[in-house]
């Protein structure tokens, strides 16, 4: 029998088990809402709507659709001007809540994502924008191949998406090879550029800093593209940038890859046998010492009178500045982690319930007057728009919500669409359970690309006591198993019932047939042939 696992991050082990003060948003009515706003062709009022048509046609013979990335932005309605980090995440973000944006208010917005594929100025990848030069920047680069990707996992015979995503990997396996990787003899590729530019073939260093965490988005790329197709050459692509990153002693972390590292770590671990060094990982997108960007990781601090833990962005700007799609882009890589690595249950956990609490601070009615920048703007009466980041301190006050898009002036508003369009991703993961301050994540949810899986949920006690946590496993007969434990919690169970959960404890629990056969492979346990465990001997 195994013994139960624990391992830590450093930064989380900071943050307090119960946040204060605590108020956890309803995520998944915010995001909807969301939706409802931002695709509204027919609001009025100061710098809305925020949709237009673009009728460009570039790409692709059809037309799609824009936002800007700011409220006020001096691009809105500039057709190619909108981002795909900002588009596709909101199309992405509906569809994580469960609304089918192939078939909404008769158009097919999924379909019109694909324009951002850059076919006419011969790139054959998905870009920020639908006519962008490679050879900038590895994170807005890869990013938006990396949500294509996702997009496509839940919207598979759209368009071309099946060979554009294959292009896609071809292309970035040939960019491995052109920034060093060999087969024979075996040779890892250096990554620790600014960019690689497709059409020279060559990586870039700008003179400025460099994104040595593309590795992270590479491996997670291809290794969807391995699981999807078994062709070799792509595993071989994950190897080489999981080895970079293996071998690596400095903290790489740029933007918002890295994350996606350390999921691909835990996965390619737990089902082809790798031995990928998951804790560093994780303390690297956590830690704040980046080499590449002093200060980037997870805010672990009390700002004025409210709790900031669990929020990512620079922990030394200005004593620290968090932004809001770094925050939820990190939780679509790491709660599916728990997964294939459940040693981190705890962490995890802990941390989603601290930045779970800690986001609703991006938004405007969560702060008076004196702690906004533009608590003015009175045209998202929900208040479904986020600030593009929140600041420690400014002028004196703090917290202060805020974003870049006035001082470096962007545009007139600094709330922040391309952040608030992932809010899907906590809309999608987080669920409430019977007790406030224990939550439900769902595991499956960003888990592209997974094999065959049980439902499969994340909770974590804060309290100091057990607490019996009701589970709805509806009307035929299941077992609860739990992969932290790797015990069963309940058998032959239906309809509403509860489990225990320790004080201070996270599980990954697996809701399984209660007839299913139970066998053993490769230190997996499977249920009817279904993985609930990938760390259980017999």
């Amino acid at each position: 029998m195994n013994v139960q696992c624990l391992k830590t991050i450093n930064r989380v082990e900071l943050m307090p088990n119960i946040p204060s003060p605590f108020q956890i948003r309803d995520w998944k009515s915010l995001a909807k809402a969301y939706d409802e706003f931002v695709f509204n062709f027919d609001l009025t009022g100061d710098f809305l709507p925020l949709i237009w048509w673009d009728k460009s046609h570039r790409n692709f013979k059809r037309e799609t659709f824009g936002f800007p990335s700011f409220v006020g932005s001096k691009l809105k309605g500039k057709d190619g001007s909108q981002e795909a980090i900002n588009c596709v995440a909101a199309v992405l973000g509906a569809t994580l809540v469960g609304i089918d944006k192939s078939n909404q208010g008769g158009h097919n917005w999924v379909l019109m994502c694909e324009n951002y594929y850059n076919v006419d100025n011969g790139e054959y990848l998905f870009l920020n924008t639908a006519n962008w030069k490679t050879g900038r920047t590895f994170w807005y680069e890869i990013l938006p191949n990396i949500l294509f990707y996702q997009l496509a996992h839940y919207y598979p015979n759209t368009g071309n998406f099946q060979n554009e995503m294959r292009i896609v990997a071809d292309r970035w396996y040939e960019a491995c090879v052109a920034m060093g990787a060999n087969i024979n003899p075996w040779k890892v590729p250096n990554f620790n550029w600014t960019a690689f530019n497709f059409n020279s073939r060559k990586p870039l260093y700008n003179g400025r800093w460099r994104e040595p965490d593309a590795a992270a988005g590479i491996a997670w790329l291809e290794y969807m593209a391995y699981i999807k197709w078994k062709e070799p050459r792509y595993l071989t692509a994950a190897e080489w940038s999981m080895q970079f990153l293996q071998k690596r002693v400095e903290n790489p972390f740029y933007e918002i890859l890295l994350p996606y590292g350390a999921y691909a770590a835990a996965r390619m671990n737990a089902e082809i046998g790798r031995n990928y060094d998951v804790q560093k990982f994780l303390n690297w997108c956590f830690n704040g010492d980046s080499v590449c960007r002093p200060g980037w990781g997870v805010i672990a601090e009390r700002w004025g009178d409210y709790d900031c833990y669990g929020l990512v962005g620079s922990i030394t700007d200005g004593g620290g500045y968090a932004f809001a799609m770094n925050t939820f882009q990190m939780a679509s890589a790491l709660v599916p982690l728990v997964r294939y690595d459940s040693c981190f249950a705890r962490a995890i956990g802990k941390w989603m319930l601290n930045t779970a609490n800690a986001a609703r601070l991006f938004y405007v009615d969560f702060h008076n007057a004196k702690h906004q920048s533009c608590g003015f703007w009175t045209g998202d009466a929900k208040h479904v728009i986020a600030y593009e980041g929140l600041r420690k301190v400014w002028d004196g006050r703090s917290p202060y919500a805020t974003g870049d898009a006035i001082n470096l002036a962007y545009g007139a508003i600094d709330f922040g669409l391309y952040g608030s369009s992932h809010v899907g991703i906590f809309g999608g993961i987080i669920n409430p359970t019977n007790y406030e301050k224990i939550l439900q994540l769902d595991c499956l949810k960003t888990d592209f690309y997974h094999d065959k899986a049980y439902p499969t949920y994340l909770y974590y006690n804060p309290y100091k006591i057990e607490k019996a946590i009701e589970i709805d496993v509806g009307p035929e007969v299941k077992n609860l198993y739990d992969a932290v434990s790797h015990n069963f919690l309940q058998k032959n169970v239906s309809e509403r019932t509860s489990f225990i959960l320790p004080a201070d404890s996270g599980a990954v629990v697996i809701i399984s047939p209660a007839d299913g056969g139970i066998a053993y492979k490769d230190k997996k346990m499977l249920i009817n042939g279904v993985v609930v465990d990938y760390a259980r001997d017999k």
